[in-house]
């Protein structure tokens, strides 16, 4: 069909219209498709500089708070050294073991010979005696009374330059015809110094003194 000059000028303008849409079109594709996304969707962030981890403060020692006291050396106020007081005490407890052990079949020489080293020759004299005493004696053999002694020091009751006395208990464990028994008594023990050697001078009931 033929187009009149005016309908040939409406067809012309239409095709120019879609033309400039298409073109606008392709226009934008390309520029979607090829071109660059923002950043932020595409990259991932740059990191951030880490710092060291800071450690943990370790609190000092309080500067403030005093120093804890030390103990003092009770020795450097006394005549004797620790040593000195060891051997005075093993002595005594040995002394006290000795004393309290003894048998109906031994006579006061035998007796004493068992504690002879401990005790100073005075004292010997005195422990003789009276362990001789006849009342005393005749029991112990009527009865058959044998006896095994034990010491436990239980203070310092006083002291010198060359000599402390030791509050002691003195256990007699008794055997004897009739059954046992047990006997225990305190007493006040000296003990005395010649150079390093520790003898016993001087025991009695600890309510007698001895001081």
């Amino acid at each position: 069909m033929d187009l009149n000059a005016g309908q040939r000028k409406a067809a012309f303008g239409l095709i120019v219209v879609l033309l400039v849409g298409l073109g606008v079109y392709l226009f934008v594709s390309s520029a979607k498709n090829g071109g660059h996304s923002p950043a932020s969707a595409t990259h991932s962030p740059a990191p951030q500089a880490t710092r060291p981890a800071t450690p943990a403060a370790t609190p000092g020692p309080d500067s403030t708070a005093a120093a804890a006291p030390e103990d003092p050396d009770i020795y450097q106020w006394l005549p004797f050294t620790q040593a000195q007081l060891g051997s005075a005490a093993a002595v005594v407890t040995e002394f006290g073991d000795a004393y309290g052990t003894w048998s109906y079949s031994q006579d006061a020489t035998s007796y004493v010979a068992a504690m002879h080293s401990l005790i100073t020759s005075q004292l010997a004299d005195v422990i003789e005696q009276g362990y001789s005493v006849p009342g005393v004696a005749s029991q112990r053999s009527s009865k058959k009374q044998v006896s095994t002694g034990s010491a436990l020091i239980d203070s310092i009751r006083a002291f010198g330059s060359s000599s402390i006395t030791f509050v002691v208990t003195i256990t007699e464990r008794i055997t004897a015809t009739s059954g046992q028994s047990q006997i225990s008594g305190q007493y006040a023990v000296t003990a005395v110094s010649s150079g390093s050697v520790w003898q016993v001078n001087d025991i009695e009931l600890a309510t007698a003194g001895n001081s």
